[in-house]
């Protein structure tokens, strides 16, 4: 069995259910994800990519914010494309979010869209679901246009909180299957030099959240 399809199983049977609670009960601790979508500034027409878009939740709100812009999300949970097509249909923005299941460490999962580049790639609360998310991340910059950004949030190390809190959130999300990335910094490091990108790195809510914007020159 290949690793995008064992992943793929894994993210369902993970949110087969809590694919309905999702959003409720994430909003409480997924944090900065709508200050990620309000430094998106796409440009008008522009296309935007969300790589691992869950229900749907990011697309929705960036999509209400930025009317002029194409969105497009990709996900390697079938289960959870059923749940954001259906929450794009009752927000009426079908014509202007389109999904595709497939693996977001694969360059050219996207290629059925029929959009060769982005102007904004971005991953929210992702990167630390993903078995290979190095290889997500190098996708996602092959698939960008020149002056085009990536953006990323995701839970950061916990190094301005106690160390009993990040002690029981770690273990916590460890029953989800979701490893905080320690090295975050350093990959994203990496993929700008081989992109020709420059980055930008900080921490939000005293290091509970990182986040990160690649501009490609």
């Amino acid at each position: 069995m290949s690793e995008a399809v064992e992943t793929a199983r894994l993210m369902d049977a993970v949110y087969r259910h809590q694919r309905h609670v999702y959003d409720l009960t994430r909003k409480y601790y997924l944090l900065g994800r709508d200050h990620l979508i309000r430094e998106l500034l796409p440009p008008s027409g522009g296309d935007v990519l969300e790589l691992g878009c869950g229900t749907g939740r990011n697309l929705i709100a960036a999509a209400r914010i930025y009317p002029d812009a194409n969105f497009y999300g990709l996900d390697i949970s079938a289960q959870m494309l059923e749940t954001a097509e259906r929450n794009i249909a009752r927000a009426g923005l079908g014509s202007r979010i389109r999904l595709i299941e497939g693996d977001a460490a694969n360059p050219a999962a996207t290629d059925a869209l029929g959009v060769p580049s982005f102007d904004r790639v971005f991953y929210s609360y992702t990167l630390s679901m993903i078995p290979v998310w190095r290889e997500a991340l190098s996708a996602g910059a092959s698939r960008l246009n020149t002056g085009g950004r990536i953006l990323v949030v995701d839970f950061g190390q916990q190094s301005g909180l106690p160390a009993w809190f990040s002690k029981i959130l770690f273990t916590w999300l460890k029953s989800f299957h979701v490893t905080p990335r320690a090295d975050l910094r350093e990959e994203l490091e990496l993929v700008a030099a081989k992109s020709a990108c420059r980055l930008e790195f900080r921490s939000l809510y005293r290091g509970y959240s990182d986040y990160a914007e690649l501009l490609k020159r």
